[in-house]
């Protein structure tokens, strides 16, 4: 996979804090999510497939 990180559309989490601090990114691909620090955008981020996303937000929400 080649997806250029720029070509991304990126979100926060609707409960991240208004000071900025502490949050992550996430971008949402056909064949992939990816996953950034929002206060240094320049870090690599990281990748991980549909599945592997869906059982990592089904755990941190406790479903």
């Amino acid at each position: 996979m080649n997806i250029r990180t720029s070509e991304l559309t990126w979100f926060k989490s609707s409960y991240s804090g208004t000071q900025g601090d502490s949050c992550v990114e996430v971008a949402i691909a056909e064949q992939a999510v990816h996953v950034r620090d929002s206060k240094d955008v320049s870090r690599p981020a990281f990748t991980v497939g549909h599945a592997g996303w869906a059982r990592f937000t089904r755990f941190v929400s406790g479903r």
